[in-house]
C-alpha cells in the first residue's frame, strides 16, 4: 500500500491496480483512532479497519462535499488530476507562461486548480502578502518583476508552511486541521494588525470565501470594495428609507385615502 497526493486530493495506492482517492475539500478531516473505537455517528463518511488502528473519514456541517472514489489503473487516476503546475518543482518560466495564459486576477488565478496544484485560499493570501501584490491584479499585465516575486514567494511560502506543519506533527498523526494557523500573515487575521506594517487586515468576502490582505502592502492604501459591507451599507440604506416614512399615509395612484 502507498501514498501519494495529486493537488488537494489525498490518494491511497491499493493492491490489484485500485486507488482510493479522497477530497477533504473545506471541513472534511482524516482522524486516527484505536482499532476497534466507536466512530460518530453524525459525521463519519468513511471507516478504513487496519490491524492496530482505525481511520476515520468525517465531516462536519450539512453540506457534503467531501468526496471518496475508487478507480482501477493509472490511466484512471491521471483523469482525476484537474492539471495544476505543482510549483515547487516548476521553473520560473513555466510559472510565467501558466500564470499569464489567461486573464484572470491574482487571487483567482492562484486558487484556480487547473493552473497551480494544491494552493487553495488560505495560502494565496499568505502568497499574494509576501509577494507584496494586489489579489485583484490582472495577471496579463503583470510585469516581469512582480512574475518573479510572486513565484519566489509561492514556493517560499509553501516550503516554510510544509516544513512547519511537518515539524509540529512530528510522527505523530496531524490534528487540528484547520486554514486559520497562529503565524500566518494575513488569513484569518481581519481587522488585526499586518505583522511587516501594523496596518489592520482587510478583508474581502464572496460567495462562501474570504479573502485577506493589507492595504498598505498590497494595494498602495486602497481598500478593495467587500461585498459584505455593501450588503450591509445596502441593509442600512433600506431601514433608513423605511423609518423615513413612519407616520406619513403612501397612496398608489388611482386610490382613495380614508379617514
Amino acid at each position: 500500500m502507498g501514498l501519494r497526493r495529486i493537488g488537494k486530493r489525498i490518494v491511497f495506492e491499493l493492491e490489484g491496480g485500485l486507488f482510493l482517492v479522497l477530497h477533504l475539500m473545506i471541513a472534511g478531516r482524516l482522524r486516527w483512532l484505536a482499532s476497534g473505537a466507536k466512530a460518530p455517528g453524525r459525521i463519519s463518511l468513511a471507516v478504513f479497519e487496519f490491524d492496530n488502528a482505525t481511520l476515520l473519514l468525517t465531516e462536519a456541517g450539512t453540506k457534503r462535499r467531501a468526496s471518496i472514489h475508487l478507480v482501477e489503473g493509472e490511466a484512471a487516476l491521471a483523469a482525476m488530476d484537474p492539471g495544476g503546475l505543482e510549483v515547487l518543482e516548476a521553473r520560473l518560466e513555466d510559472f510565467a507562461a501558466r500564470l499569464k495564459a489567461d486573464r484572470h486576477t491574482l487571487k483567482r488565478a492562484l486558487t484556480d486548480p487547473h493552473l497551480f496544484s494544491g494552493i487553495g485560499n488560505a495560502y494565496s493570501d499568505e502568497i499574494l502578502h509576501r509577494a507584496k501584490l494586489s489579489p485583484f491584479a490582472q495577471t496579463s499585465s503583470l510585469p516581469d518583476e512582480d512574475v518573479k516575486r510572486l513565484y519566489d514567494a509561492t514556493r517560499a511560502t509553501l516550503a516554510e508552511w510544509t516544513e512547519r506543519l511537518r515539524r509540529e506533527a512530528g510522527a505523530d498523526f496531524p490534528e487540528k486541521v484547520t486554514a486559520f494557523r497562529e503565524g500566518m500573515a494575513v488569513h484569518g487575521r481581519f481587522r488585526k494588525p499586518c505583522p511587516v506594517c501594523g496596518s489592520p487586515v482587510q478583508r474581502i468576502v464572496y460567495a462562501e470565501n474570504e479573502t485577506n490582505y493589507c492595504a498598505r502592502c498590497q494595494t498602495g492604501g486602497k481598500i478593495l470594495a467587500d461585498r459584505a459591507s455593501r450588503a450591509c451599507s445596502r441593509r442600512a440604506g433600506r431601514a433608513r428609507s423605511t423609518s423615513s416614512t413612519e407616520g406619513r399615509s403612501l397612496l398608489l395612484p388611482g386610490s382613495r385615502a380614508r379617514f
